[in-house]
């Protein structure tokens, strides 16, 4: 009877900080049963460097990097290898970030600061349940994803406009002229919908624009 042997979980690294991918490779291989076997500045390098026969089974991404940043390569990878697992390591925890993200079609988040026993929690939980996000990303999605009460909202033609392009990729900055309003506006339009909607992200707004069907863009 033949003894079956354990393939150690192949890791990528996608980070342009070469010194911090290497403090991250060290710690990695430290772990039991994990290997890093590729490593990439950008999502263009990383294209560039994955091999059929040699794929690997999770890629810890950043995302502020030239070239090719963290949403262009989520998006990327999630189109030509949805097999790979994708755990964002960052340091952007702001709501419209971790939207992005999860948009893009990553199966985890952790902050950059995280202790490195959380890090092999995140790959450990990915690789049994399929997901990790860490407790203050967790935290904002249950506030949003939370169920609430839906007394009858009155939104005016700015407000449901402003929803619609909460739903695109814009920045915030971007919507002034599009609702041909000052920045300012902007910022106090946003703030009357978090009260009104009783929501405390971006993240809210577009939940509630899907339950709604008000979120395609015309």
């Amino acid at each position: 009877m033949t003894q079956q042997t354990y393939r150690p979980q192949k890791i990528a690294l996608v980070d342009d900080h070469r010194l911090f991918r290497k403090g991250i490779l060290e710690i990695i291989n430290g772990f039991s049963g994990y290997t890093v076997t590729l490593e990439a500045e950008n999502g263009r390098d990383l294209q560039q460097k994955l091999l059929p026969g040699n794929l690997p089974d999770l890629i810890l991404l950043d995302i502020n990097m030239p070239v090719m940043d963290g949403f262009e390569t989520a998006t990327w990878l999630y189109r030509h290898h949805p097999d790979i697992k994708i755990l964002a390591l960052t340091m952007g925890q702001d709501d419209e970030t971790v939207l992005r993200m999860l948009q893009c079609g990553v199966d985890g988040y952790v902050l950059k600061n995280a202790d490195p026993s959380e890090l092999r929690m995140a790959m450990e939980a990915l690789e049994t349940n399929g997901s990790y996000f860490s407790i203050s990303v967790s935290e904002l999605l249950k506030k949003d994803l939370a169920p609430k009460p839906a007394p009858a909202i009155v939104l005016t033609d700015r407000e449901r406009e402003f929803i619609r392009l909460s739903c695109t990729e814009l920045p915030y900055k971007a919507f002034a002229p599009v609702l041909n309003i000052s920045p300012r506006a902007v910022e106090a339009t946003r703030s009357a919908l978090f009260r009104k909607l009783d929501v405390v992200s971006r993240v809210g707004l577009v939940l509630y624009a899907i339950r709604k069907r008000i979120h395609n863009v015309e």
